[in-house]
């Protein structure tokens, strides 16, 4: 028969179909040719693209991998036995050009005696079983399956036939007839299970107390198993899986699976409850119920160390390029209003001197800085812009200074109270676009067999990069959060993210997940393929789940038995604002008030900058502004040069060009022409009016 099952067949519950079959599911080669079989497209191989595959199409398998076998055998053993039977494009036998098979007798080919040896020397494992050669060339140590279907329209293997020992009855995998619902009252069941916090733990107990037995053990799947049994009303013992493995392929194990899934194949326990994925090659030889918790593969990494604040950390939330357009925008500011006052008659003015009357400004170079720094600051100054271009100066770069200050002190406050932790490894991404740092898996896992048959590019070269670095797998789980943790960040574990979570709230505290699952799958109760345990097995966890217990078990063993919950409580106390967050403001203050007693140097700091600061991309549109009203303001301070320089010129009787050059000289030097000066009005430097209270030389009027 052919390992391919049709319903329809069963029909009627009456039918029963005794056939043969000569395929191993069971073997190895057959587990790691399926996938392949079922992925090749139909059109294009006929009978592909399935899970099954005919008797007719595996013997067809086998013969090839017969051939293949001889003919690389004698070639290793004489690599030129066939170089003068081809020649040229043609066919040499025994000297002679070509072959005709019409001639009676036949010639035989040269070399066929030999290839006949090697054919008959053939041992190798097929997909069909042991593959070896009689003397005569008959085939031998081969057996074949004698199955039948049931009501399930299941093929159970009911006997076995070999050249040796002819037909042997064995054990059926499962009863033919279905028993009745009620099978579990009054039975004990073994259910096998592995070590593996938090699933399944050896309990701690006082000095010289021993526990036997199921009381010997804790966890979430020990619950799971009370509960169950409880659901169900059988009784059962718990035994560990007897060599510490999950369940993969094994050619030394004598049913071609290791572990747990090895133990429901051989009939050495009735159901496991354990972590064990449910994966479609496992699914080819044990059954599973839905699953009792989802989860997925995720990237387990060292937490990354945090910093220690900097002297100057209160300059962070600006990028060093804004502070240095800052210094920048500050000195072109108060170069352009100084030269706006200086062109703008309206800045200067007549003060009385002991030299008489003389020319004045009020803002000089020093005090256009002083005037900006007040401005920056937010304080103010006592002097004030009069002229347009003057204004509008002062006021773009109020603008500026409002949205700066601004936008300093929101981001302010997020870094001095916020502790952010950067990660190098965020995704799956990162991971293959970098080699520093390392990653793994579990040696026979699901996990590593998920990157091992992925198709998608970045798990593909992911795998590509763990097989061709085969230290970076590991044994067990703890040796892989043992390196996770003493590489200093230079290696990341991908594991489930249920694992991932509670060891992420174990101490020392010091892992954690990054990303998101790379898959989506889950654990489910096995059993015996075929088993009539697993419908009642499927009630009794659906049952569980939509009671809230299953999310109970869970909640209690992974976040109710926290140990990093006082640390992440310590850790957050220490994002209050501390002295080494502001030091540098009381050195920068320390550092003024030194200066200000010397009062010869100026100030220079030392700007520094972090990953999440304010970039200059921010606020470019300030400084945009801020140009812009510059360059307003020294047009208008031109025009307004210009037309008072007019005025002057047809007051005075002059030409425009003498007017404008007296007017340069006046903003350059600060003195113009005193012939032609032509203030408007007199200030005394005497009081105007006397001790009696008379007013004594009162001069309102203006001076000619």
């Amino acid at each position: 028969m052919d390992e391919y099952l049709n319903s329809q067949v069963l029909e009627f519950g009456a039918i029963n179909v005794t056939g043969f079959r000569i395929l191993q599911p069971t073997s190895v080669d057959f587990q790691t040719f399926v996938p392949a079989w079922s992925s090749l497209d139909p059109n294009r191989w006929p009978g592909a693209g399935t899970q099954y595959i005919s008797a007719e199409s595996a013997l067809m398998y086998d013969v090839a991998k017969v051939i293949l076998d001889a003919y690389s055998r004698l070639l290793r053993r004489n690599p030129d036995i066939f170089r003068n039977n081809f020649r040229r494009g043609e066919v040499y036998n025994n000297g002679t050009r070509g072959i005709d098979c019409r001639r009676a007798p036949v010639l035989p080919w040269e070399h066929g005696e030999r290839i006949t040896r090697i054919f008959k020397k053939t041992h190798i494992q097929g997909l069909t079983g042991n593959i070896s050669f009689d003397e005569l060339g008959y085939r031998t140590n081969f057996s074949i399956d004698v199955v039948e279907m049931t009501v399930t329209s299941k093929m159970v293997k009911i006997a076995e036939w070999s050249d040796q020992n002819h037909l042997q009855q064995v054990p059926p995998i499962r009863k033919r007839v279905p028993e009745s619902q009620v099978i579990f009252e009054n039975k004990t069941y073994i259910v096998t299970s592995i070590l593996e916090e938090p699933y399944l733990m050896k309990k701690k107990t006082e000095p010289g107390v021993n526990l036997e037995g199921n009381e010997s053990f804790e966890g979430y799947c020990k619950d799971l198993a009370d509960l169950i049994a409880d659901y169900l009303k059988f009784n059962y013992v718990l035994k560990l899986v007897n060599d510490s493995h999950y369940g993969g392929l094994d050619s030394n194990s004598p049913v071609g699976w290791n572990g747990m899934v090895g133990e429901l194949i051989g009939k050495e326990a009735d159901m496991a409850i354990a972590p064990l994925t449910i994966t479609s090659a496992r699914e080819r030889v044990i059954d599973f119920t839905k699953p009792f918790m989802s989860l997925g593969i995720s990237i387990m990494i060292k937490k990354p160390m945090k910093k220690k604040p900097g002297v100057f950390s209160f300059m962070n939330p600006l990028s060093k390029e804004i502070w240095m357009c800052i210094i920048f925008a500050y000195v072109g500011v108060s170069v352009v209003l100084f030269l706006v006052s200086r062109f703008s008659p309206h800045e200067w003015r007549y003060e009385d001197s002991f030299i008489g009357p003389s020319m004045a400004n009020d803002f000089s170079l020093y005090n256009s800085l002083w005037f900006s720094l007040g401005a920056f600051m937010q304080q103010g100054c006592d002097i004030c812009p009069r002229s347009i271009g003057g204004r509008i100066v002062g006021s773009v770069w109020w603008f500026f200074t409002l949205i700066i200050i601004s936008s300093y002190t929101a981001n302010l406050a997020a870094f001095l109270t916020v502790e952010r932790m950067v990660t190098p490894i965020n995704s799956a991404d990162d991971l293959v676009k970098q080699t520093e740092v390392e990653y793994g898996t579990l040696r026979y896992s699901s996990t590593q067999e998920f990157f091992k048959r992925s198709k998608i590019n970045v798990y593909a070269r992911m795998w590509e990069f763990m097989n061709s670095r085969k230290h970076v797998f590991v044994s067990s789980y703890e040796e892989g959060i043992r390196r996770v943790r003493e590489s200093k960040g230079k290696y990341a574990f991908l594991m489930e993210s249920t694992k991932n979570d509670y060891i992420n709230e174990r101490q020392p505290c010091d892992t954690m997940k990054v990303g998101r699952n790379l898959d989506a799958k889950g654990y489910g109760v096995a059993t015996p393929l075929g088993s009539n345990l697993r419908d009642q097995l499927n009630l009794a966890v659906l049952s569980l789940k939509e009671k809230g217990d299953l999310a109970r078990l869970e909640n209690k063993w992974w976040f109710d038995r926290s140990e990093c919950r006082n640390g992440d409580t310590k850790e957050s106390s220490q994002n209050e604002l501390t002295l080494s967050n502001v030091a540098g403001c009381f050195y920068i203050l320390i550092g003024g008030l030194v200066l200000a007693m010397v009062e010869s140097s100026q100030n220079e700091l030392t700007l520094k900058s972090s990953q999440n600061e304010l970039t200059l991309s921010n606020v470019a549109g300030c400084f945009y502004i801020l140009i812009g009203g510059l360059v307003l303001a020294m047009v208008v301070a031109l025009l307004e040069f210009c037309y008072k320089a007019r005025i002057e010129a047809v007051r005075s009787k002059m030409s425009i060009c003498e007017a404008m050059a007296s007017k340069v000289r006046l903003s350059i030097t600060g003195a113009g022409d005193t012939e032609r000066a032509r203030p408007q009005y007199f200030l005394p430097t005497e009081p105007l009016v006397s001790s009696e209270g008379l007013c004594e030389q009162v001069n309102y009027h203006t001076m000619v």
